[in-house]
């Protein structure tokens, strides 16, 4: 009766069916609490309750099922500890317990009187040491148990597991060392220890492994330097070890790296120079060494990786130049050296032409490009100076001529304009500040970008005209701008300003900040921010242009785009990807305030994209309670 859409509650006279084999009643709508006579169902090895709305606590009566296989109760209300006799079912393979209100410790006996194969008990509360039994019976392969309150050491026995594929125990509190012997797990793939309280040094055998492909162990108080090899594994695509007290160089041992797509070793003591072999990772997407005490120059060959889309080497020791091939860069969309001690020009080629000036700042020695310009020659400065009172003295008698000359204009025009207004005549100045204060002037507009762009911003100024409306809402109005010279189609959403002057600055401030922080995030199913335009004014957002409009249209519009239930479940899952992205993987987390299907766009391959996160507490609260569309598809739901 799974997926039926049943609700009550489950019936206490399932008791009376010792011989019933299987209960699936999961993803129905079944409330209430567990009757304590299914323990007298003492032939039934799979019972699967979850995703319904049951409270209360797990009877101890399930103790009785010794023939019990399968124990699902995830995603309910469900509350209290575990009943100790669980642990000492002998034929229990898989417990799922994750996503309920669970507290206490699990049972101490669990893993050791049968062959657990699957445990997941993660986001409970759940409290005290891990059970130490849990692979006796050589069948783990999934330990999955993040997000509660777990503490004491890793068990030992856990990394001589040989059947473990993933290790899931980020989020607790466990201490103590990481017990060797991971590494040399033959089919261990995801190793994720993070936001722990973990110390001593990162075990030497984890470089010798052929499987993992992930490895999380940031956020602990590790101290050590990195194993030589670490990086080289042949299998390893993400390694985040960001917030420790590692020290020592990076490893320069990156020419075997033939899988690595992620590397984080920021917030450390690294020191010494940046390997220049991390050229040769050709799969490489995100490289995070910020804040360390890293020296030495910036590796030329980092901007010929023909992946790296995301670089932040802020706040270190570096100096010299920055190398001009950056500019040139395939695939560079953010670029931050900020806080270091560079110098020089800064290469005004490629997606420097727009790089975020606040990706440049601490840097003394750096100027050019988006930054002030460069000061001239010594050779000049010295002739300057010759020059320099003679400058002063000619500079002094030009201001106090333009002084007494402004002074005079000020006050004929005054006198006329007081003329015109006695004769009821209308100001001739009125129209062109009121222009002005209505953004309507010559204000100069300023683009940022946050990755490579192939237009400028009076291309993209150009086509905010109503012709090009194409929704209008809570946020501002939405224009879809086609660039003419580079084909490109864009999403540009003018937000609405506030009712005055005064409001409209503070607004600004506060806004470009939370966009500059946005414009950083990055995933497949959250809509892209390319960059913004501002003046004095007004802010306009750059977004990725969605050619099959929103969810919302799909499915009640008239566009007449057609989506079967595969299409549908697959938007449903990049809407849960995406957000579990916001919440749980962005510091800070992002929460979007107004998740609704207009607000799920869809790309040329119907993935869903979340558009509109993060901007709705700095709306004007009268325009947050209705938005309305206008135009065709491809808009983004403001």
């Amino acid at each position: 009766l799974a997926l039926a859409n049943i609700g009550g509650t489950i019936p206490a006279e399932l008791g009376r069916l010792p011989h019933l084999n299987t209960v699936f009643l999961y993803k129905n709508k079944l409330e209430g609490s567990i009757p304590p006579e299914v323990g007298n169902i003492t032939s039934l090895a799979m019972l699967d309750l979850s995703d319904n709305l049951l409270s209360g606590e797990v009877p101890i009566e399930l103790s009785n099922l010794k023939s019990l296989q399968l124990l699902n109760l995830m995603c309910n209300h469900l509350n209290g500890s575990i009943p100790a006799g669980i642990g000492k079912l002998a034929n229990l393979e898989v417990l799922e317990l994750w996503n309920n209100s669970f507290t206490g410790s699990l049972p101490p006996d669990l893993g050791q009187h049968s062959a657990l194969q699957w445990l997941d008990v993660s986001s409970n509360s759940f409290s005290g040491e891990m059970p130490p039994a849990l692979c006796n019976g050589g069948a783990l392969t999934k330990l999955i148990l993040f997000n509660n309150g777990f503490s004491g050491s890793i068990p030992a026995g856990l990394s001589r597991c040989a059947s473990l594929v993933r290790v899931r125990i980020q989020d607790n509190r466990l201490v103590g060392s990481i017990p060797t012997g991971f590494g040399t797990l033959p089919r261990l793939e995801r190793l994720e220890l993070a936001n722990n309280s973990l110390s001593g040094r990162v075990p030497t055998d984890l470089s010798q492994s052929l499987s993992l492909s992930f490895l999380d162990l940031s956020r602990n108080m590790l101290q050590s330097s990195l194993p030589s090899s670490i990086v080289s594994m042949p299998n390893l695509q993400s390694f985040l070890a960001s917030n420790n007290n590692l020290t020592g160089p990076i490893p320069d041992q990156f020419q075997d790296c033939p899988s690595l797509s992620v590397l984080d070793l920021s917030n450390n003591r690294l020191s010494g120079d940046i390997p220049a072999s991390l050229g040769s990772c050709e799969k490489l997407v995100t490289l995070n060494l910020m804040n360390n005490r890293l020296t030495g120059e910036i590796p030329a060959t980092l901007a010929t990786m023909p992946a790296l889309a995301i670089l932040d080497l802020s706040s270190n020791l570096l100096t010299g130049r920055i190398p001009d091939n950056f500019g040139s860069s395939p695939t560079l969309e953010s670029f931050n050296v900020s806080y270091n001690r560079l110098s020089g020009p800064v290469p005004m080629n490629g997606m420097l032409r727009t790089v975020n000036p606040n990706d440049l700042i601490g840097n003394v020695g750096l100027c050019g490009g988006v930054l002030p310009p460069c000061l001239g020659a010594s050779s000049a400065a010295h002739s300057a100076a010759q020059r320099r009172h003679v400058r002063h003295v000619l500079l002094g008698w030009l201001i106090g001529m333009c002084t007494v000359a402004a002074v005079g204009l000020a006050v004929a025009i005054g006198r006329w304009a007081y003329k015109r207004h006695l004769n009821g005549e209308s100001g001739f100045f009125l129209p062109f500040f009121r222009g002005r204060a209505e953004g309507k002037g010559d204000w100069p507009w300023r683009l940022t970008a946050f990755q490579r762009l192939s237009f400028t911003s009076s291309e993209v100024v150009a086509c905010i005209k109503e012709a090009n409306v194409i929704g209008m809402g809570a946020a501002g109005i939405v224009y879809r701008a086609e660039i003419p010279r580079t084909r490109s189609v864009v999403a540009v959403k003018k937000l609405w300003r506030m009712e005055t002057a005064d409001d409209d600055m503070d607004r600004n401030g506060e806004l470009i900040g939370e966009v500059n922080l946005l414009g950083r995030l990055r995933h497949r199913n959250v809509l892209r921010l390319l960059g913004y335009l501002h003046n004095h004014v007004n802010t306009m957002l750059l977004y990725e242009y969605m050619p099959n409009g929103s969810l919302g249209e799909a499915l009640h519009g008239r566009g007449g785009l057609l989506m079967d239930w595969v299409s549908r479940y697959n938007v449903a899952i990049g809407v849960a990807q995406g957000l579990c992205y916001l919440h749980h993987d962005c510091y800070p987390p992002v929460i979007h305030r107004d998740v609704k299907s207009n607000n799920i766009l869809l790309d040329s391959n119907l993935e869903a994209r979340i558009a509109d996160f993060g901007l709705a507490r700095l709306m004007v609260r009268k325009y947050e309670t209705m938005s309305t569309v206008a135009g065709s598809c491809g808009y983004i739901a403001p």
